[in-house]
């Protein structure tokens, strides 16, 4: 089975098992509601998940959710799993819309410019204001940069495993 993660455990708080977490989703409100659950991962074995959480009770605060765990009343309980991972199946990910796409759909999928060449692999995406970076790896010269907007991102066709951009002057310095 694959899981997607949706949060990661960054501390305990309290001494009744409640955990601070780092959400790593764009619908934390549908991830962390009470009764929904998640399977945790190990930082050490991040390919089986340790065990299935129900969540008993959330609140956030800021940019991080307060959840917890049914069964997991006490810091003794939860301060093992700092760190761990909050994880969902693939078939609990929510349909997008068009012209949307998961993290994992985008990242190591080919970029072409507008001539057809190759100019390399997504290998991350940066959430630093307004619009998402994509970090596109090149070979024999430094990392590209490109902005997730319509007038730079012409086409993502994740089917055909293809992403063609149209680089604005001032992109590829």
């Amino acid at each position: 089975m694959q899981y997607y993660k949706v949060g990661t455990i960054v501390n305990t708080h309290g001494i009744r098992g409640e955990v601070k977490v780092m959400p790593i989703t764009d619908f934390p409100e549908d991830r962390f509601k009470v009764g929904n659950q998640l399977f945790l991962f190990s930082p050490k074995d991040p390919a089986t998940p340790v065990q299935t959480l129900e969540i008993k009770q959330v609140r956030q605060q800021k940019q991080f959710y307060f959840l917890q765990f049914v069964g997991l009343d006490s810091i003794n309980d939860v301060e093992k799993y700092k760190q761990y991972t909050l994880e969902i199946p693939a078939a609990d990910r929510t349909e997008l819309g068009a012209d949307e796409f998961y993290y994992s759909d985008i990242i190591g999928l080919p970029v072409y410019d507008e001539q057809d060449h190759l100019l390399g692999k997504v290998t991350e995406i940066l959430s630093p204001g307004a619009n998402d970076v994509w970090v596109v790896k090149r070979r024999g010269a430094k990392d590209l940069l490109i902005p997730y907007i319509h007038q730079v991102v012409k086409r993502v066709d994740v089917q055909n495993q293809r992403i063609e951009v149209e680089l604005m002057e001032g992109l590829d310095s």
